[in-house]
Order: structure tokens, then C-alpha cells, then sequence
């Protein structure tokens, strides 16, 4: 009888053995049918790759980071696409890939090389203060002034001229007038620039700094009747070099009816951003 049992009891034990086996076949079994992905008949989607990240280099500071579209960019009033100015786009944006030329406005203090056949290293370097830019296209120009061996110096560039080899800009700022002509009147204090400045650095706030400095006018004759409105000169001490007679006679000359003129000047803002746009993606490739 024991050893009936004993024989039952073993196969018991063997069924059950048996059954462990039979269960973990079938769970490996249902795993490993999950982990298979139904078979798709349909497209898989497109790739869309993810979005370029935008690199900010914080190694520049805010100035030079800043849009600028240098005057002469803008055409006269006038037709605002001709073909004229289209073409002298081209040819300025050529120059602009070989020449480096810098942000700069009337009143910055600017060092200019220039090819000279007549100088001793056959290049030519000025320092002086910008009082004037003009023209438009090709034709752009800008007057450096400078005080040599007390005698004023100035020297009129042509912005894209081929003998140009470098422009520095040795201190950015801008001045309370858009024309510095009338330093030919003042005192050569206002206009000596050591020839030796090493370079002032940006200010990181991005905003070109203005310099409000009045200057102090020579005895009269001067070259223009600065006093006179329509100049609008402000950075001129006048109570320092004329009467109260004087600039009330002055007053004579103004001309209040042009502040009415509609046609005088015409708004740039659209054709300015259309331009920027152009330059710079022309500089980028």
C-alpha cells in the first residue's frame, strides 16, 4: 500500500513538472507573438526632419548684431525701381564681399587706407572725423576732417572706390546735426583726431551712442550763415559768437511753409526693408 502510494506520489509530481513546462512554453510563446508587429500594408509616414536650431554666438555683442542699411542703398525720389539703381546694387554688393564696410555715421571718427602711387609704401593711411556722406548708389561719398600741423585737413572719399584697401571704425557715434560742414568755423579743438587712436570698443546695449557736444564758433566771417533756420543746426553755441539782435534778424530767413510740403520727402520705410532683405541675402551667399 505504501509503495502504491509512493508511485502515485511521483506521478503526481511528474504531472505537475509537466504542467510548469507546458505554461512557461506558452507564455514565452504570447511574449514573443507581441513583440511581432502586425504586418501594415500602408505607407509609412514621410520623415519630417525636426526643426533647425537657431546658434546665437554670444561671443558678438548686441552692436553687431544689429540691421543697418547704409544710405546710399536708397534711391532719390524718383522712380524707386529703375535699372539704373538695380545694376549699381550688384555692383556694390561685388564690393562689399572683397571690401569690409562698416557701419559708420556722420560724427564717428573713422581711419581710412588708400592706395597712393605717390606715397613713400605706396598706401596712404587718414584719421579723421566723418562731417558729411552724400550721393546715392556708385556715386556715395564721405568727408574726413582732421587737424594736421594746425592746419585743417579734409579728404573726400568715394565710398566704393577700387583704391580703397580698408575702413576702421575707430569710434562710433553720432552727432546732434546730420551735416558736420560748419567745424570749418570752429575752434580746430572740435576737429583734432590723433592719428595714432587705437580703437574705442562698442558699447553692448546695441544703441549707437549720440554725443551732444556744442561747439564753439570762430569771429565771423564763416564759410555759411549757420544761424539762419533752414540749416537747423543744433550743435552750435550761438549765444557764445551772436547777439540776441542777431539771431532775431536771423529768424527773417525762416520758412514755416515747409513743413507743409507733402512732396519735400516721401516715406522709405517699405522700400528700406525690401532693400535690407535683398542685400542680405545677396552678402549671404
Amino acid at each position: 500500500m505504501a509503495a502504491c502510494t509512493k508511485g502515485l506520489d511521483r506521478f503526481g509530481l511528474s504531472l505537475r513538472f509537466l504542467r510548469t513546462q507546458q505554461l512557461q512554453h506558452e507564455r514565452f510563446l504570447s511574449t514573443s507573438l507581441s513583440r511581432l508587429s502586425p504586418v501594415d500594408t500602408t505607407e509609412p509616414p514621410k520623415f519630417t526632419p525636426p526643426p533647425r536650431p537657431v546658434i546665437i554666438d554670444k561671443t558678438q555683442d548686441a552692436a553687431s548684431q544689429r540691421r543697418f542699411l547704409s544710405p546710399e542703398f536708397i534711391p532719390p525720389r524718383q522712380r524707386t525701381e529703375p535699372l539704373k539703381f538695380a545694376i549699381e546694387r550688384i555692383d556694390m554688393i561685388r564690393r562689399r564681399k572683397v571690401l569690409n564696410i562698416p557701419e559708420f555715421y556722420v560724427g564717428s571718427i573713422l581711419a581710412v587706407t588708400m592706395a597712393d602711387p605717390n606715397a613713400s609704401g605706396k598706401i596712404n593711411r587718414f584719421v579723421g572725423i566723418c562731417i558729411q556722406r552724400g550721393g546715392k548708389g556708385l556715386g556715395a561719398t564721405f568727408v574726413l576732417r582732421n587737424i594736421i600741423d594746425n592746419q585743417g585737413v579734409e579728404i573726400c572719399y568715394e565710398l566704393y572706390s577700387p583704391r580703397i584697401q580698408k575702413i576702421e571704425v575707430l569710434k562710433l557715434e553720432k552727432r546732434l546735426d546730420d551735416n558736420l560742414m560748419y567745424l570749418r568755423d570752429a575752434l580746430p579743438e572740435y576737429s583734432t583726431v590723433d592719428p595714432d587712436m587705437k580703437p574705442v570698443p562698442l558699447p553692448t546695449t546695441g544703441e549707437v551712442p549720440v554725443n551732444k557736444t556744442k561747439v564753439k564758433m570762430r569771429p565771423k566771417p564763416w564759410s555759411k550763415r549757420w544761424e539762419r533756420p533752414k540749416f537747423k543746426i543744433q550743435g552750435i553755441l550761438f549765444d557764445l559768437c551772436l547777439t540776441p539782435r542777431r539771431m532775431e534778424h536771423a529768424q527773417k530767413w525762416a520758412q514755416p511753409w515747409l513743413e507743409y510740403d507733402m512732396l519735400k520727402e516721401y516715406d522709405t520705410t517699405k522700400l528700406e526693408e525690401e532693400i535690407l532683405s535683398e542685400v542680405e541675402r545677396e552678402m549671404s551667399k
